[in-house]
């Protein structure tokens, strides 16, 4: 909401596990501040988040002006880490904002 009132403040954004509303609760959207949103913005989401479905996603950064991403995390749950990509997903997040952020350099 931060990056939305002040676009200058920040360069880019990564959101982990943005929670687009409430589990089970669809209609109490969290995206108010989207339309304001003007800087590049990658989105890392489980596919079994309960906070909102992929689907949800994918149409709550059609709200954003900016440029964005969304990074789906396969089987993950809001907390992104599990046991099976614990080793590996730290290093994927890192890769893939360095390459979101060096495209939106450009």
């Amino acid at each position: 909401m931060l990056a939305a009132d002040e676009p200058r403040l920040i360069d880019r954004l990564l959101l982990l596990s943005y929670p687009l509303h409430p589990p089970q609760r669809p209609a109490e959207l969290r995206t108010g501040h989207f339309p304001r949103l003007q800087l590049p913005a990658l989105f890392v989401h489980g596919t079994r988040d309960g906070f909102g479905s992929m689907d949800e996603m994918t149409a709550a950064l059609q709200l954003i002006p900016g440029r964005t991403e969304l990074l789906p995390v396969t089987g993950a749950g809001h907390e992104l880490l599990s046991k099976q990509n614990r080793d590996q997903l730290p290093k994927i997040l890192v890769e893939a904002f360095r390459s979101f952020a060096y495209d939106a350099a450009v």
